[in-house]
């Protein structure tokens, strides 16, 4: 979706304030060069006090203040946190998990199939929609709130994974081949002898469950995209703000939704971005959550949510506010929202505090925010739709990522590790990323593809990919690739599945490192290398497959640890280990000279992000990740200093201070 400006804004809860303030809130937020207010996602008992009983004052108090001061407004969709009525109407709406039954208290402890909820649901986004979506400053519809299926495993819900099990595999006998449901007598010879799903010891079955709730989600948003549809206007965004794997941050690939498939029903991909902040600010999560969000629908996307002041320990250094909302813009982002404008007086997240304080008042983040806003208004035009033109991308995988959870290699080497791990090694190369997934056809447009632990790959896949290599493109794949099919029964065949041949590379026993095991190689420096975790015994299996390095050990020191291998006009990689970040630079390094990827001659902390704007413009991010300055020589010639609108020309340096951002532009 293209905008014709950047949406700069936070989440304003009028119904939380301690006190009326509106009017003060918006003028602050308007001379904060803000231009849009996120509300009403969670105010459900709000607007329906009580059953069929509605009272939206609190809406129409915001939209005439925006009207006022002519703020833009996106709705949230009221329905990842019921009221308290409904829940004593309906016992059973709060959800059935593998833990036992919901209690009432927290959010999105509902059943999201229940029919009750439903029902309900769909009555307050109606009555919503009827109040707000004629509104002149309502540009968009957020479908509810950071939705997932909350472990829903109602009897009801198990009834209908059946019912979709007995249309795919039509008899048991092909269901317990697929699940391998012999194991331990789990065999079921009747569909109406199917288990409680929760007590299921299959990882096979399992996981077959837990891509049945994605798609409920997928199911949910598409059902709530179709009410919403019936009010909008042709001008209004129907979005959602899809968050990720979260490790007291937003760390990695979400599993419990299927992005691009609950995308379909939006105009427009939202995410919700926080990361650490002060002396672990690395941008990081910034870039991977963009690169996430530009996958979902191929597009530029909107940041709905991320942090001002955040959780305790994220207050911002000077200078790091700025350079984080730059940071989202480099990557292809559109909007920037604060979760939230005030902080927060009673109940669960008082201490993850806003752009303003407790006290409401002028804060150096509120200052910061202004200097954003007016910057944005100056320069916003030329930073709006950033197309990227990635070389790499990493082909991730929510049933790679289940697969390891039900047969991890290691308690502290989950599959989003390994995503970062390579991610994060090629972030801070300055080696921009893009997400694709397992479906997509077509991988031309990429000079690598990179397959972190493809732990789940169906022979379609190996096929697509081995045609990618022999076509021209560069593959590389970590241990745990091409393990198992799609139902996470493990091939018995040569390792990796379908793909042994284009990498030129098999091996059948593996283990974990139980003494100091470290890399040895001729190709790349791993002096300092550590293995750790997992580590498989590769053996090449053709005379041109390249032994990039073994391992230093005792008794396994004759088997490869990294190859490469030409194949067809493409090339591939294999990393059979999983060793210590630096190490992981240098082998890269290395690959990119062989795969002839372009690199950069700059490291992080200086990262640089680049795309081409709505002109054609060509736009490159130059971001300090740290607390000193750093100088960067132009190689380019006449490029425009955005910031100072002066023209630079080849070998002319410019120096960022600490956590500072220089934006260069190319006709």
């Amino acid at each position: 979706m293209k905008v014709d400006k950047l949406y700069y804004g936070a989440a304003y809860y009028n119904e939380y304030m301690p006190y009326e303030r509106i009017k003060e809130d918006f003028q602050m937020m308007k001379d904060a060069g803000m231009n849009v207010v996120r509300i009403a996602e969670s105010t459900w008992s709000t607007y329906e006090p009580q059953d069929n009983i509605f009272d939206f004052t609190k809406l129409h108090e915001v939209l005439d203040a925006a009207l006022i001061y002519d703020m833009k407004v996106i709705i949230g969709t009221p329905t990842y946190a019921i009221p308290a009525w409904l829940a004593k109407k309906y016992p059973d709406i709060l959800a059935q998990t593998h833990s036992g039954a919901c209690l009432y208290g927290h959010r999105q402890n509902m059943d999201i199939t229940h029919p009750g909820y439903l029902n309900h649901a769909e009555r307050i986004i109606r009555k919503l929609m009827m109040a707000c979506a004629n509104h002149k400053q309502v540009i968009g519809y957020q479908l509810d709130n950071e939705t997932k299926p909350y472990d829903t495993c109602s009897l009801r819900v198990q009834t209908q994974f059946i019912d979709e099990l007995k249309v795919r595999f039509q008899t048991t006998d092909q269901l317990n081949k697929a699940f391998g449901l012999t194991y331990w007598s789990n065999r079921i010879d009747n569909w109406d002898d199917f288990p409680d799903i929760r007590g299921t010891i299959n990882g096979s079955l399992a996981a077959e469950f837990e891509r049945f709730q994605r798609k409920l989600v997928t199911n949910f948003l598409s059902w709530q995209a179709n009410i919403i549809n019936e009010y909008k206007r042709q001008d209004q965004f129907v979005t959602q703000n899809f968050d990720f794997e979260w490790r007291d941050y937003s760390y990695g690939l979400q599993p419990d939704v299927n992005q691009p498939d609950a995308a379909k029903a939006l105009t427009v991909a939202g995410v919700d971005i926080y990361h650490p902040s002060a002396g672990a600010l690395t941008g990081a999560e910034i870039a991977f959550g963009g690169s996430i969000g530009r996958s979902i629908k191929k597009d530029n996307y909107l940041v709905l949510e991320t942090q001002a002041q955040g959780n305790k320990g994220w207050l911002p250094y000077p200078g790091q506010l700025r350079l984080q909302a730059y940071s989202h813009l480099a990557n292809g982002a559109n909007s920037l929202l604060y979760w939230h404008w005030h902080s927060i007086h009673h109940s669960f997240e008082s201490y993850w505090k806003g752009v303003l304080s407790h006290d409401l008042s002028v804060n150096e983040t509120y200052l910061e925010a202004l200097k954003i806003g007016m910057q944005w208004s100056q320069h916003g035009s030329l930073l709006t739709n950033l197309k990227k033109n990635c070389q790499v991308a990493l082909l991730l995988s929510n049933e790679s990522l289940t697969g390891m959870k039900y047969f991890p290699i290691d308690e502290n080497l989950k599959y989003n590790d390994v995503v970062r791990w390579i991610f994060d090694a090629f972030y801070r190369m300055n080696i921009e990323c893009d997400i694709i997934y397992p479906k997509e056809q077509d991988f031309k447009q990429y000079s690598l593809i990179v397959a972190p632990a493809l732990y789940s790959m169906t022979d379609d896949l190996a096929e697509r990919l081995d045609q990618y290599v022999q076509a021209g493109g560069h593959l590389l794949a970590t241990f745990k690739t091409g393990f198992s099919d799609e139902y996470l029964g493990i091939y018995h065949d040569a390792k990796p599945h379908g793909l042994t041949n284009c990498l030129g590379v098999t091996y059948n026993q593996f283990t974990t490192p139980t003494e100091e095991t470290s890399l040895k190689s001729s190709h790349f420096d791993c002096s300092n290398s550590f293995v750790s975790a997992w580590m498989e015994l590769l053996q090449p299996t053709d005379d041109t497959t390249e032994i990039l390095a073994n391992y230093n050990h005792r008794w396994w020191n004759s088997y490869a640890a990294v190859t490469f291998h030409p194949y067809g006009a493409g090339s591939s990689a294999y990393i059979g280990c999983y060793f210590d970040s630096s190490t992981l630079e240098q082998l890269l390094n290395t690959l990119c000279d062989k795969m002839n990827i372009q690199k950069s001659p700059y490291h992080y902390p200086l990262i640089i992000k680049e795309g081409i704007n709505e002109n054609g413009d060509f736009i490159q991010y130059l971001l300090n990740y740290s607390n000193d300055p750093i100088t960067y020589e132009v190689c380019d010639k006449d490029v425009t200093h955005v910031f100072e609108n002066r023209i630079l020309h080849d070998g002319d340096t410019v120096t960022l201070a600490p956590w500072d951002v220089i934006i260069l532009l190319r006709k």
